[in-house]
């Protein structure tokens, strides 16, 4: 099913709203989900929104939480989440961190005791649109092994980095540090298909083809992603005083339970440094020699950080709308809030 971007923003929404989220607060998640969507980050957007229901429904998710701005020195904040929804928190963060980069130069911003936020590239994308950049990360359940080891400790824990230029282009990089997300698993799994021998590895920390045996996602690069996955932990758990490393609440285990997760975002006012408008000509020069350089063989060229998202989002409305699985459609044209899908399952969703 093709849908515009309203339809799919309002189904999301009136889905979220069903659940027990507030009407403002159903509209920036289903914003950010939207966003996921139309740039081909499936895995994060409208299949997630079930998951959340469930939660929601089930008091998972504060529906009507406390949010505390506690600004901590002229360029430092913390922004209490109160188990409230994670992309509504980080949202507000985000939109205070850009005020206080404004007036500071830069913002170095905490957000405590939230639940999952989805696409982290939203919020950097923020910032750059503000003509600032942006630094973003954030911790999530156990699911990847240090490397060396056999039982998970870390999780994907992404980061994100955004930044402006002098016309429409926009940088905005973010990735897991495992090798390859779990979604892409599963997809194997329902297709009865291998793995690379780099991506997971089983009970006994061997690498693994068939995904059937997957106990745990792999970091990118060996020992350099385990001391990203470490970097990522320090700052947005360690450094904010909420669960860390393996101690991260599951994502499924309990959906009447809070996370109480964190999430870091770093905002600089380029202003600051070198002048803004020398920095924006600067970035667009970097992007057209990167996009006027041969490429490798095998590559039509080379991309900046975003560029096929952007892509891929003018490709689907120019050719009817975002493409959504039927099911998920479904789902959420449906009066069911949600299936009892997802409660007490595994890190994996099994």
């Amino acid at each position: 099913m093709k849908l515009s971007h309203d339809e799919l923003k309002g189904l999301m929404k009136n889905k979220l709203m069903q659940a027990g989220l507030k009407a403002d607060h159903a509209d920036m998640t289903a914003d950010v989900l939207t966003w996921s969507d139309e740039r081909g980050y499936h895995s994060h957007g409208a299949v997630r929104v079930e998951y959340y229901s469930e939660r929601i429904a089930k008091g998972g998710i504060t529906v009507d939480p406390k949010f505390e701005w506690r600004e901590t020195g002229p360029c430092s904040a913390v922004f209490e989440g109160d188990n409230g929804c994670g992309y509504v928190a980080s949202v507000l963060a985000m939109e205070k961190a850009i005020e206080m980069a404004k007036k500071s130069g830069i913002a170095v911003v905490g957000i405590r005791n939230i639940s999952h936020s989805g696409s982290i590239g939203y919020y950097t994308e923020m910032a750059a649109k503000a003509d600032l950049v942006a630094i973003a990360c954030c911790q999530s359940d156990p699911m990847a092994v240090p490397y060396g080891g056999i039982e998970p400790y870390y999780g994907t824990n992404p980061i994100s980095f955004a930044a402006p230029t002098a016309d429409e282009r926009t940088v905005v990089f973010d990735m897991a540090t495992t090798v390859q997300a779990w979604g892409k698993i599963l997809d194997k799994r329902s297709r009865h298909e291998s793995i690379p021998d780099t991506w997971a590895v089983d009970a006994k920390g061997r690498p693994v083809t068939d995904s059937s045996l997957v106990n745990a996602l792999v970091p990118i690069e060996g020992a350099k992603g385990y001391g990203l996955m470490m970097m990522v932990d320090i700052f947005s758990g360690v450094l904010l005083g909420v669960p860390f490393g393996k101690h991260v609440s599951s994502m499924y285990h309990d959906l009447s339970a809070g996370r109480e997760l964190g999430q870091m975002f770093i905002v600089m006012d380029p202003s600051r440094f070198v002048g803004l408008d020398a920095f924006k000509a600067s970035m667009s020069k970097v992007l057209d020699e990167l996009g006027e350089m041969p490429a490798a063989e095998g590559f039509d060229k080379v991309y900046y950080p975003g560029e096929r998202a952007v892509m891929r989002r003018d490709k689907a409305y120019a050719t009817g709308g975002v493409e959504i699985v039927d099911e998920i459609y479904e789902y959420l044209k449906s009066d069911k809030v949600h299936f009892d899908k997802y409660d007490h399952k595994n890190r994996f969703a099994e």
